[in-house]
C-alpha cells in the first residue's frame, strides 16, 4: 500500500515536472524540432531494437535449464512483454519480472524461471552502473555540473552499489528465503508460508548451483548488456547529425553517459515521466546545447519505447496464447 502511493507520488510529480518543462521550452518549437526528424526517427527507433536484442543476449547467460536453449526471437519476445508491463504498468519494475518469470515457466516449469529473472535483473543492473562509472572515469571529466548534483549523483550510486553487492551475496548463498524459513521454522505462517518458503528454497538452490557451477557467465552477461548500452552512444550521434549538429561521437558519448546516470537513479518514477526528458536536458547543456535539443532527443526516445512497449504487449498476447495452448 505504501509503495502503492509512493508511485502515484512520483508519477504526479513527474507529470508536473514534465508539463513545466514543455511549457517553458514551447510547444511550437518542440513540434518543429521532431518534425525535423522526419523519417529519420525510424532508424532511432531501430537502434533502440538492436540494443534490447543485445541485451536478451545477456539475458540468455542469467538463466538456467531449459531456458537457456529456448530460440533467440522467443527470449526477445518474452523480455519485450516484460519491459512493456514495467514500462506502462505503476508496478515498481516488479510486474515486468513477474510476467517474464511466468511466460519462462509457461515453456518450462520449475524455479528455473524465477531464479533466471533475478540473475538477469542483477546483471542488467550492474551492467548499467558499470557503463556509467566507466563512462563517468573516462569522459565525463571535462563536463562542468553543479557540485551539489554532483555530489547526489555520487552517494546515490554509492547506495546504489551497495545494494546490488548485498543482493549479489544473498542470491550466490541461497538467503532469498531465509526470513520465510525462519518462519515456518518457529511454526508461524501456516501452510500457506510453508508451501512459499518450498518453492523460495529451490530457488535458492537454483541460485547457489548458477553462482558455484558458472561463475563466467554473469558478466559474460554483463558484457552482451555493455554492447547493448553503447549503441546508445551510436543512437545520440545519428540523432545529433539528423538535425545537422554535426557532433562528435565523443560529444555523443558524454550525453549518453550523462543521461544514463540520470536513468539509473530515477529508475523508480514510473514510465520515467518527466525523468527521461528532464535527465536528457540536464545532460544536453552540460555539453554546451540548448535545453530544446535535450527535450526533442528525450521525446524521441519515449516515443522508441512505447513502440517497443507496444511490440512487447503483443508478444505477450502471442506468447500467453501459445502457452495457453500447449496446456489444453
Amino acid at each position: 500500500m505504501l509503495m502503492k502511493k509512493l508511485h502515484v507520488v512520483l508519477l504526479t510529480l513527474g507529470v508536473v515536472f514534465l508539463i513545466y518543462m514543455v511549457w517553458t521550452i514551447g510547444i511550437r518549437e518542440l513540434w518543429h524540432q521532431l518534425t525535423s526528424l522526419g523519417w529519420g526517427l525510424i532508424p532511432l527507433i531501430l537502434i533502440e531494437g538492436l540494443a534490447d536484442l543485445a541485451h536478451t543476449m545477456g539475458w540468455r547467460y542469467c538463466l538456467s535449464g531449459p531456458h537457456r536453449s529456448l530460440p533467440l526471437v522467443v527470449l526477445f519476445c518474452i523480455r519485450m512483454a516484460g519491459f512493456a508491463f514495467n514500462y506502462l504498468t505503476p508496478t515498481a519494475s516488479l510486474g515486468g519480472e513477474v510476467t517474464k518469470a511466468a511466460l519462462l515457466a509457461s515453456n518450462h516449469r520449475g524455479p528455473e524461471a524465477a531464479s533466471g529473472v533475478l540473475i538477469g535483473k542483477l546483471c542488467f543492473a550492474f551492467a548499467h552502473l558499470l557503463f556509467v562509472v566507466v563512462g563517468s572515469m573516462t569522459i565525463l571529466w571535462h563536463v562542468k555540473l553543479p557540485r551539489a548534483l554532483w555530489v547526489g549523483m555520487l552517494v546515490s550510486s554509492a547506495l546504489l552499489t551497495g545494494g546490488m553487492v548485498a543482493f549479489l551475496l544473498i542470491q550466490m548463498h541461497g538467503k532469498l528465503g531465509a526470513v520465510v524459513r525462519w518462519l515456518v521454522a518457529h511454526k508461524l505462517g501456516g501452510r500457506l508460508l510453508q508451501w512459499a518458503a518450498q518453492d523460495i528454497t529451490e530457488v535458492d538452490e537454483v541460485l547457489k548451483l548458477f553462482y558455484r557451477t558458472r561463475p563466467w557467465d554473469l558478466p559474460l552477461g554483463a558484457c552482451w548488456h555493455l554492447l547493448g548500452y553503447s549503441l546508445g552512444i551510436f543512437q545520440t550521434w545519428f540523432f545529433f547529425n539528423l538535425l545537422n549538429q554535426g557532433a562528435s561521437l565523443a560529444v555523443a558519448a558524454s550525453a549518453w553517459v550523462l543521461s544514463l546516470w540520470f536513468d539509473l537513479l530515477t529508475f523508480a518514477v514510473p514510465l520515467r515521466v518527466g525523468t527521461l526528458e528532464g535527465g536528457r536536458i540536464v545532460a544536453f547543456k552540460a555539453i554546451g546545447y540548448d535545453a530544446i535539443l535535450g527535450m526533442t532527443y528525450g521525446v524521441a526516445l519515449r516515443l522508441g519505447e512505447l513502440f517497443w512497449a507496444g511490440f512487447g504487449l503483443v508478444s505477450y498476447g502471442l506468447l500467453s496464447r501459445a502457452g495457453h495452448l500447449r496446456g489444453a
